[in-house]
């Protein structure tokens, strides 16, 4: 996490050690979690619910593109800022890939991880899953939360849970534009070969009514990982923490 340097993720300041205690320092973020948001508001307006998914979609995208899958996207590990900008946090599940943005599809995850109402089909299904399109479609279904203020896929028990999911067997609110429709249509998909990718949802319409997305040229690159992991304890560590 300490090689992530972008405006929407939660920044790993330092690591320090006792002789029994590990202590990480991240940065201070005094707006809440946006689950807080939703539950408070019950739902978003569609231009709120866009902000906060072009600035996720931001941030993920990279991550991505600098070899890090989240793996755990959810309304409570989304945090809001003191301006009520959002940054992703809690990467305890993630993993890194090699090769970055153009790693290979192939390159496949085995760990069943996530939250289960976010978690990806291809992730229950135990049979290696690419990290990427599985953040795609816990994406899809925050997005769907913002706006309807509930879960796409709920039930009393989770195998009756993980069956709807792994069918994408959920039904849209009355008050879902049709565009949005049109969007997780393409990111609440089973197959994730079929999948919009972060770059496809970024294009879409509804993401970039009233613009596109910021140039993301500006954000410090990552690191090489042993670049970036050298020294974090040399000097990090004490024996008087």
């Amino acid at each position: 996490m300490k090689m992530v340097r972008h405006k929407h993720v939660v920044q790993l300041r330092e690591v320090l050690a006792s002789r029994t205690k590990i202590f990480i320092v991240l940065d201070i973020i005094t707006g809440g979690e946006l689950f807080d948001k939703i539950v408070s508001e019950g739902r978003l307006k569609e231009d709120d619910a866009r902000k906060y998914y072009r600035q996720l979609l931001d941030g993920l995208h990279y991550c991505h593109k600098n070899g890090v899958c989240h793996r755990d996207l959810k309304p409570e590990n989304l945090l809001l800022d003191e301006r009520g900008n959002l940054k992703i946090s809690d990467f305890g599940l993630s993993a890194l890939y090699e090769g970055g943005e153009g790693a290979s599809r192939e390159e496949l995850l085995h760990t069943t991880c996530g939250t289960p109402n976010y978690v990806a089909p291809e992730v229950l299904a135990d049979k290696g899953y690419d990290g990427r399109t599985a953040d795609v479609w816990s994406s899809g279904v925050i997005l769907y939360v913002l706006l309807a203020g509930f879960l796409p896929f709920d039930e009393s028990t989770m195998a009756a849970l993980f069956q709807k999911i792994q069918a994408a067997e959920f039904s849209y609110p009355s008050w879902f534009s049709p565009e949005v429709r049109s969007l997780l249509d393409n990111i609440l998909v089973v197959d994730p070969t079929a999948r919009f990718t972060v770059d496809q949802v970024k294009q879409h319409s509804w993401v970039t009514k009233g613009g596109t997305l910021p140039d993301e040229s500006s954000e410090e690159p990552l690191p090489s990982p042993p670049e970036a992991m050298q020294g974090d304890f040399e000097g990090a560590v004490t024996e008087n923490v």
